[in-house]
């Protein structure tokens, strides 16, 4: 018998969800080691993400700059990487 965790949405199997969050994890610790300040220049985000998500989320809302000053707009990297790995329901 699988073991499955039920989350409000569906229901995922234990194995299939360690093995993200173990991922996420790993993601998460190698940006950090790259990037310790976790920000990035919006086109370091468009290189990294690409522009047309990066506008998307931004004009939808979920994507926030952490700061704006002349010429240089910046972003959290734990932002862009949430956004990056949510499934997308557009399609």
């Amino acid at each position: 018998m699988r073991m499955m965790i039920q989350f409000a949405d569906k229901m995922v199997p234990y194995d299939v969800f360690v093995k993200d969050l173990a991922r996420e994890i790993v993601v998460q610790m190698n940006e950090a080691q790259r990037n310790p300040s976790g920000i990035v220049s919006q086109n370091q985000a468009f290189k990294i993400y690409g522009a047309g998500n990066v506008r998307r989320w931004v004009s939808k809302g979920q994507l926030v700059p952490l700061s704006k000053r002349p010429g240089k707009i910046e972003y959290k990297v734990s932002d862009l990487d949430r956004l990056q790995h949510r499934q997308q329901d557009y399609f």
